[in-house]
């Protein structure tokens, strides 16, 4: 989906699936596991809508959440995780190559 802000420059909107993605491989990039901050940045999110998308994450078993001192959050990814982002990079390729953005 793309809209036409008020410069009148394309803006591109991500499908749910593909900000699940981008959240999944920031934490990949990370080695596996990270906190909120270095997932905003990876996966280009403010923290509400990261917030969000990382609580549907760990319901959906994609993503772990972890408590540690300090009441820090840690997030890892599962098994699950890995096999869906695995999944969806393969699919996401095959419909690039007919020019099918996802």
């Amino acid at each position: 989906m793309t809209t036409t802000g008020n410069s009148g420059e394309k803006k591109e909107y991500r499908s749910k699936a593909k900000i699940y993605a981008d959240i999944l491989d920031a934490l990949m990039r990370a080695g596996g596991k990270s906190g909120p901050t270095r997932l905003l940045y990876g996966a280009n999110l403010s923290y509400d809508r990261l917030k969000m998308h990382i609580n549907q994450l760990v319901q959906l078993q994609l993503v772990a959440e972890e408590k540690q001192a300090e009441d820090k959050t840690v997030y890892k990814i599962t098994q699950k995780g890995m096999e869906f982002l695995k999944e969806f990079m393969r699919i996401e390729k095959f419909a690039e190559a007919f020019g099918i953005p996802i």
